[in-house]
């Protein structure tokens, strides 16, 4: 009984069906993003990316020379992005084997932010297993695209990622024409 509680279908914001496991967050063929703290603030479309194997596994290079299992580094999924299965060149097992070699590769490398991050893995992984058959994916790429593509995994996590920017916006605002009105 425990376990159809914590496996349930559920109806997101958008209106998908999602088979969600709300304990782990298993999110199957999906790239999922979570916000980092104050960088994301400012910056709403830049967060924290992983990429998660065909049973819902989320791996994600979370620092130099480590890639989490299953606990991203910046907490759990705000947004995912559903693949096409369809679209990579083989099967499950293809999927899981890019994820698995892109994975082995960040393992030996170290964390740069602004060249060599999470977003970098992910776009390894997909070139890996020919998403889309292409092989050019990379961090700007996938940064606009999982904007564009990405849902939301509930009303809190919407909150989670753009509250703080529009609280930061108003708080500007404010002092602007407070001392542009004086």
């Amino acid at each position: 009984m425990a376990e159809t509680e914590d496996v349930d279908m559920m109806m997101n914001y958008h209106g998908d069906l999602l088979k969600n496991d709300r304990k782990s967050s298993r999110y199957p063929y999906c790239i999922v993003w979570t916000p980092i703290p104050i960088l994301s603030w400012v910056l709403p479309f830049i967060g924290h990316m992983g990429i998660c194997t065909s049973n819902g596994v989320i791996r994600d290079f979370a620092g130099s020379y480590f890639v989490s299992e299953d606990n991203m580094g910046f907490g759990r999924p705000t947004k995912y992005w559903k693949l096409d299965v369809d679209k990579i060149c083989g099967n499950a097992a293809t999927w899981d084997k890019a994820v698995y070699d892109a994975s082995e590769e960040y393992k030996c490398r170290p964390h740069n932010l602004c060249f060599d991050n999470c977003h970098s893995h992910v776009a390894m992984a997909l070139n890996f297993m020919r998403y889309d058959n292409r092989t050019s994916w990379n961090m700007v790429n996938l940064c606009v695209l999982s904007l564009i593509h990405g849902k939301h995994v509930s009303w809190a996590a919407f909150l989670k990622t753009w509250l703080p920017f529009f609280m930061l916006c108003g708080v500007v605002t404010t002092f602007v024409l407070t001392f542009n009105l004086q």
